[in-house]
């Protein structure tokens, strides 16, 4: 009777942890294809720096920066350093108007589309700052992993951190900017972060449940494989990867002016995004006109439409953080 009764237990928790341990693991495999970043901006944009660089039919020669200066940066999280390039407007002061660039995951500072927007400031009077999150780039490598933002803001903000009290530029005067995922991450910093003036995005997620949901069934994978994602990330990483969102970051604006744009043919990120973080932002009393590019694909708006993107890129930053003197 005792081993019957063993035997049944044991059958029990066998049958439990068996389909346990393979949901684990297939989150563990969504994480990493989720999750990981490529060493070394995955061998792309070889060489590519703000005095030389190019992009895919569009002369760069109006946009090239040809002073700027390597810095280290730390982040708000200890044992992190970011390099940086700080390039300081060619017409106004070292402590005027000032934009902080982030590019998407996998990305770095020496992304075309990064460089490009960079050069559309640059060459309108404003300084710019471009960094390498963490595990990006030049930047300390730990986990190689990258955290949907959560972890990242801290970068952006002790980029913003170091260009108030460093540099000595005000905070009304320091705006940021971010593609793709590093649009998430910057919209997430101006959430936490009630001194950042102004913030524009191009092409983020709203809700990290949605947009798993969508990348699991873009990779024919159940949707219900979501919660294994989360769990996963906090037994490897310690990431709670929902414990903050876009959506949740704009609804703290409380008035400061942000830009939302993205494309209808994006196939990485769905254009929805851009209605749902619109919507949280005037749920709130908030006020923004999203710019919805039709047929651009996922980032493509500042290479299919430059002239544009320029026009829009700098109209905001001139409004919501003062136009550069000069």
């Amino acid at each position: 009777m005792i081993r019957r009764h063993v035997r049944t237990w044991l059958l029990l928790i066998v049958a439990l942890v068996l389909p346990m341990a393979g949901y684990l693991y297939v989150g563990s495999v969504i994480y990493d294809d989720l999750s990981v970043v490529k060493a070394n901006c995955d061998g792309k944009w070889v060489g590519f720096t703000p005095a030389a660089f190019l992009v895919n039919g569009i002369d760069t020669k109006p946009f090239l920066m040809p002073t700027y200066e390597l810095v280290s940066i730390p982040s708000r999280d200890s044992g992190f350093s970011l390099s940086s390039w700080l390039i300081p407007s060619a017409t106004a002061t070292a402590t005027g108007p000032t934009v902080v660039v982030v590019h998407g995951l996998g990305s770095c500072k020496r992304e075309d589309r990064i460089l490009l927007a960079a050069g559309m400031l640059h060459r309108n009077g404003f300084n710019v700052l471009l960094i390498d999150l963490r595990n990006h780039g030049d930047s300390t490598i730990k986990n190689g992993r990258y955290a949907g933002g959560t972890r990242e803001y801290r970068d952006v903000l002790g980029a913003w951190d170091w260009l108030v009290d460093v540099k000595g530029i005000a905070p009304e005067d320091v705006g940021l900017m971010g593609f793709s995922l590093g649009a998430a991450t910057v919209l997430i910093a101006t959430g936490e972060e009630s001194g950042v003036a102004a913030v524009w995005e191009d092409s983020s997620y709203a809700d990290v449940g949605v947009a798993l949901r969508a990348e699991l069934a873009r990779d024919n994978y159940p949707t219900w494989f979501e919660f294994a994602g989360y769990v996963v990330a906090r037994l490897e990483s310690g990431d709670d990867l929902t414990s903050l969102s876009p959506a949740r970051a704009v609804a703290k604006l409380n008035g400061r002016p942000i830009f939302i744009t993205h494309g209808t043919a994006d196939t990485r990120l769905s254009v929805q995004y851009a209605t749902d973080l619109a919507d949280a932002v005037r749920a709130e009393g908030g006020s923004v006109d999203p710019w919805i590019v039709p047929g651009s694909e996922h980032v493509a708006a500042i290479v299919d439409h430059p002239a544009e993107y320029e026009q829009r890129l700098v109209g905001f930053f001139d409004s919501a953080i003062g136009k550069p003197a000069g």
